[in-house]
């Protein structure tokens, strides 16, 4: 295994055991808890990593998907508790608003979903914008996001 690759390893390794020990909240905050343990560490690796995890900010705190998301039911019924709204801005971004902190969750479901309207995600705390490769795929996406959230 390559050096990076065995620092990647060794930081995310790490990074799961912190957040089983105790709440972060900031990403900043894990990269000092990380440096401290002698593992290097940037926001932007820390980001990657929790990313790859499939870690999300949920109620102020990151933590790994919940079990539950491992079915399709689970999944419809976690996530419409999440949703707020869904609306499109533009003919290839799709705004996705959810619930104050939940954000993360979500577009790491939908990231995962391999749904082929979906080019990419970006999430804050409650807002998620999905890029579409164009105004069909958009419509397509609209259609689904409402079906399955709604239902």
């Amino acid at each position: 295994m390559p050096a990076g690759e065995q620092l990647r390893h060794k930081r995310q390794q790490a990074i799961r055991q912190i957040l089983e020990q105790q709440p972060v909240a900031r990403q900043a905050e894990l990269v000092t808890l990380l440096q401290q343990r002698g593992i290097e560490a940037t926001q932007s690796s820390v980001s990657r990593d929790l990313r790859q995890l499939g870690i999300a900010k949920l109620d102020q705190v990151y933590a790994e998907a919940q079990p539950e998301l491992s079915s399709p039911d689970g999944d419809r019924a976690l996530l419409a508790e999440f949703l707020r709204e869904v609306r499109a801005a533009g003919p290839n971004l799709t705004v996705v608003k959810t619930a104050v902190g939940a954000a993360q969750r979500v577009a790491v479901f939908l990231d995962r979903s391999a749904w082929p309207e979906i080019v990419g995600t970006l999430s804050g705390d409650d807002t998620i914008f999905v890029a579409t490769p164009n105004a069909k795929d958009q419509r397509q996406l609209l259609a689904r996001l409402k079906a399955y959230f709604q239902s």
